[in-house]
């Protein structure tokens, strides 16, 4: 399994960005996938996940109406499209497969990519 996020970067307070991941090693079309991110000193935080055929979403109460995610399994891509940045969003934001992924506790990542970092500020 390989999961490899880009898109991440500085961007100020209201701003937008996109984040994308490029999965392989897997069927990734069988998978619900999910973005996580961790902030310094912060725990582990689900902020969205998806079912594998991209018509079931959720989000965590932070993400609800300002980010979007979908994916394109022909493509085998993972996004993330980020609006109305706030500078509580920053932290290093991975793609992840996972188990449990739609109970409110008990879920678990698996695999995930080595990150791409998002920083909100003025």
């Amino acid at each position: 399994v390989q999961l490899v996020e880009s898109g991440g970067g500085l961007v100020q307070p209201g701003g937008s960005l996109t984040l994308s991941c490029a999965a392989s090693g897997f069927t990734f079309s069988d998978y619900t996938m999910t973005w996580v991110r961790q902030a310094p000193g912060k725990e582990l935080e689900r902020v969205a996940i998806i079912n594998p055929d991209g018509y079931t979403t959720q989000y965590s109460e932070s993400a609800k109406g300002r980010f979007t995610i979908s994916r394109d399994n022909a493509k085998n891509m993972l996004y993330l499209a980020m609006n109305t940045l706030k500078t509580d969003d920053t932290a290093i934001y991975y793609c992840a497969t996972g188990a449990n992924l739609w109970a409110p506790s008990g879920w678990r990542v698996i695999n995930r990519g080595q990150g791409t970092q998002v920083t909100v500020s003025s």
